[in-house]
């Protein structure tokens, strides 16, 4: 009887699984619905519903005065309730129930120069003291997969800084600022995934969207010139303190285009092959052969406005053409939104359960 972690690890492999795992989250509103119906406690969720997964804690950084990023906002103001993170980006309160939801406000999107993004306070990052090995250690005595999570690893953290239109202008107009931001984020980058791997971590989890409903976000020409590299460099940090960490990356959208390039960089598992922008069968008959997927249980169709039995019927048919040496980890494709019922979140569990191949 394999272990969640040696089953899971198998599975990313495309050596076949014992049982199929789940992977969700909720949003508050959902959770506590889902909480109430079940009489689950919050923190048992993962443990109870077949998640194989155990979360690794980022490295932590060097602590500063908030008001240090307040000159970048100085003219535009916030409104009350914003908060600004490590990075210095503005998050203005959005849904209480979606909780994920917010408007950001971007301090480096009037900047002019080189000077003005390299002296800007990027956050610092504290080595890891052992605090990250133990809990890989914790994870694993619990049979689980320990996984580092470092989503928004290049693209979208520093546009998130710069703004996406800022950032896109300067990677076709100004090579300089482009680099210097990407360069910057991409450090950081390294050594997070470093020590992730240096601690033992089964897998990371790197992402950023490079895909919109219907159409890559950018030309290939600009990703193969600015992203494609950077996220090579990450994934090489990474594989040089473990060699056989299991490299997952997330973008949502159509992403077609970019799967051949991400291959090639270096990553295992794709998430999250969303129905909506592509059709699974076709993706996995192009690529099944020399990559993984987590998702194709689509939160904007299937999960919301589905019925138990067509989610059950989803999760089925998208496991079938997988095949039995597995490579797909059934998931909703993001975040489980307020208008999804509980009863289909429980269908969702409840066919990779009965799940057999």
């Amino acid at each position: 009887m394999m272990t969640p972690r040696e089953n899971v690890l198998s599975l990313f492999r495309r050596m076949g699984c014992e049982t199929m795992p789940t992977d969700f989250s909720m949003c508050p509103s959902l959770k506590a619905a889902f909480c109430e119906k079940t009489n689950c406690p919050p923190d048992e969720i993962g443990q109870r519903y077949g998640s194989p997964f155990g979360y690794v804690q980022d490295l932590s950084i060097e602590p500063q005065d908030e008001n240090r990023f307040m000159r970048y906002y100085a003219e535009r103001g916030l409104k009350p309730g914003t908060h600004i993170d490590a990075w210095g980006v503005a998050h203005e309160p959005g849904s209480e129930a979606a909780m994920h939801m917010t408007r950001m406000v971007n301090p480096l999107r009037d900047a002019q120069s080189v000077e003005e993004l390299m002296e800007y306070p990027y956050p610092v990052l504290i080595p890891d003291d052992g605090r990250q090995r133990a809990q890989v250690e914790s994870i694993h005595a619990k049979g689980l997969a320990a996984m580092g999570s470092m989503q928004c690893t290049i693209w979208e953290t520093a546009w998130y800084m710069r703004s996406m239109e800022g950032l896109m202008m300067d990677m076709m107009d100004d090579g300089d600022m482009a680099s210097a931001i990407l360069d910057k984020v991409t450090e950081n980058a390294c050594t997070r995934a470093s020590s992730f791997a240096r601690a033992g971590c089964d897998l990371i989890f790197l992402g950023d969207d490079i895909g919109m409903q219907r159409t890559p976000m950018m030309s290939m020409e600009l990703y193969r010139q600015w992203l494609k590299p950077r996220l090579a460099q990450v994934i090489r940090a990474a594989r040089a303190e473990k060699p056989d960490v299991i490299i997952l990356y997330h973008s949502c959208g159509y992403v077609l285009p970019f799967i051949d390039d991400l291959i090639e960089v270096g990553v295992d598992v794709l998430n999250p092959v969303q129905p909506e922008c592509m059709d699974f069968k076709e993706v996995f008959e192009r690529f099944g052969g020399r990559i993984s997927f987590l998702g194709a249980i689509g939160t904007q169709t299937t999960m919301p406005f589905g019925t138990p039995e067509q989610v059950r019927q989803r999760v089925e048919e998208v496991l079938t053409i997988a095949g039995d040496k597995g490579g797909l980890l059934a998931a909703p494709t993001h975040l489980l939104e307020p208008e999804v019922p509980v009863e289909n979140v429980l269908a969702y569990i409840d066919a990779c359960r009965r799940f057999k191949g």
